[in-house]
């Protein structure tokens, strides 16, 4: 297993606190993703979109849209906190609403059941490999339940090291939502099963 970084802070996972993300924390969202919107301006966007249009709007767009939903009263998904301040963030919505997985083919629909999917997450550097994705994954399980989801899907990647870049883990691995109670519901590429969570 890889050692944590020297920049690395100790966290105490018992201490952490999650909310769904509403107009009242964006800021701390905003915080959180910082200059570079997560990942190379992404801003939470990329399931959302057509392909054509993410790469289009990188950067302030894809901020913009975000925003927007965000004001218009949906909460996509939950932030985690640690000593007051915004450090994890995973994504959590109708499957319907994200318009590339609807079009994936890899990723396409099992059969016709409504499915509340969670989609990523971005974890401030020094907070990663600490345990704190699957605690995201188990908040987001409540998080969708109080939102009246009876299933809910991940779409992990499956590591081909252990070294793998956070930019190509934004979906989660399967190790992590397997501690969280998913199982593998279908595999149409060697390294993207599709996950589920019946409640």
């Amino acid at each position: 297993m890889k050692k944590k970084s020297s920049a690395a802070v100790e966290l105490d996972l018992t201490k952490v606190k999650y909310h769904p993300l509403d107009k009242s924390r964006w800021k701390d969202f905003e915080s959180l993703f910082g200059e570079r919107g997560a990942c190379g301006g992404c801003w939470c966007m990329a399931w959302r979109l057509r392909s054509s249009d993410f790469e289009k709007q990188k950067g302030a767009s894809n901020k913009s849209l975000i925003k927007k939903i965000i004001y218009a009263n949906e909460e996509p998904g939950i932030l985690a906190y640690y000593d007051g301040k915004a450090i994890g963030w995973c994504a959590a919505a109708p499957r319907e609403m994200y318009i590339r997985l609807e079009r994936s083919k890899v990723l396409m629909r099992i059969d016709d059941k409504p499915v509340w999917s969670v989609s990523c997450f971005f974890i401030q550097k020094e907070y990663r490999r600490q345990g704190l994705t699957t605690e995201l994954i188990k908040a987001a399980i409540e998080f969708c339940k109080s939102k009246g989801a009876k299933i809910i899907e991940a779409y992990p990647v499956v590591p081909y090291s252990e070294d793998i870049p956070a930019s190509f883990a934004w979906t989660g691995i399967p190790s992590s939502f397997e501690k969280a109670g998913f199982k593998e519901a279908a595999r149409r590429s060697r390294t993207r099963p599709v996950m589920r969570y019946y409640i």
